[in-house]
């Protein structure tokens, strides 16, 4: 049942993948906090251990969307380039960062991004234009910061990436598919990083490498890279504003839930 419950939350997260443009964390991680807290799973290291499973699982997704994106010609690489380098260390920093909180604070920090997100897709705020794109240097520290904060919440971080990029002038077909490339080392560093600094944790449960999960991980990447095109078809029939708005509904209830 629970690896059920997996293979259904992949679907999900892939259909959101598809939809919204994000990697689906914002969903996997609170899923994974109430799987685990029933499957009994020790609460020093649940939240921990739900985090680094949700980057491991975003590998898979963000690979899928960066090769359709990639089709198109719509991936800026060389602003991928620099940012990479800011963001692996970045995404290191972040998983240290987030090992050194307690689960419960982990969760209450999650909970707060969750609902400042959801105010953000529910009205819709988007930054203006302002300037060109940052020289080297600067795209490396925007990198970083990127991936620390994506390490601490569990993201691909498609949810700072895209705003940051449409800000400095990055047109938006083009700043989502740069996200989406720039979501793949994200993932990849802040997954690794997660399995070494869990890896002596006494209290995770079998079948896990440090602070991911094996099961949920190939549960969840099971079906969220085949969900994922189909969220990318329904993004083009269904209404953008509706959906941006059940979508920021289901990130005030999860961070409410959090906090409470």
């Amino acid at each position: 049942m629970e690896f059920v419950l997996y293979l259904t939350l992949g679907a999900l997260a892939g259909v959101l993948a598809g939809l919204f443009g994000v990697g689906g964390g914002l969903v996997i991680v609170p899923v994974l906090v109430f799987s685990f807290t029933a499957q009994g799973v020790a609460p020093e290291v649940l939240t921990h251990l739900a985090v680094g499973t949700s980057l491991a699982t975003i590998v898979f997704t963000s690979i899928n969307s960066v090769l359709a994106h990639h089709q198109k010609g719509a991936v800026r690489w060389p602003l991928v380039g620099w940012m990479t380098l800011g963001i692996l260390a970045g995404a290191g920093l972040g998983s240290l960062t987030a090992a050194a909180l307690q689960g419960p604070v982990l969760q209450k920090i999650i909970g707060v991004f969750a609902i400042l997100m959801a105010v953000q897709m529910g009205l819709d705020l988007r930054p203006k234009a302002a300037g060109s794109v940052p020289g080297k240097p600067g795209l490396t520290v925007a990198g970083a910061v990127i991936g620390w904060a994506s390490a601490i919440f569990g993201i691909g971080g498609g949810s700072l990436t895209v705003p940051f990029l449409s800000w400095r002038s990055v047109p938006m077909q083009q700043a989502v598919a740069t996200s989406a490339a720039c979501g793949v080392p994200i993932a990849v560093a802040g997954a690794a990083s997660f399995m070494v600094v869990g890896w002596h944790e006494s209290a995770l449960p079998e079948w896990s490498l440090g602070f991911v999960y094996l099961p949920a991980m190939v549960g969840i990447a099971l079906t969220s890279m085949f969900f994922a095109r189909l969220g990318a078809r329904l993004a083009h029939r269904l209404s953008p504003k509706v959906l941006r708005r059940l979508f920021a509904l289901l990130l005030l209830t999860v961070g409410t839930n959090f906090l409470i």
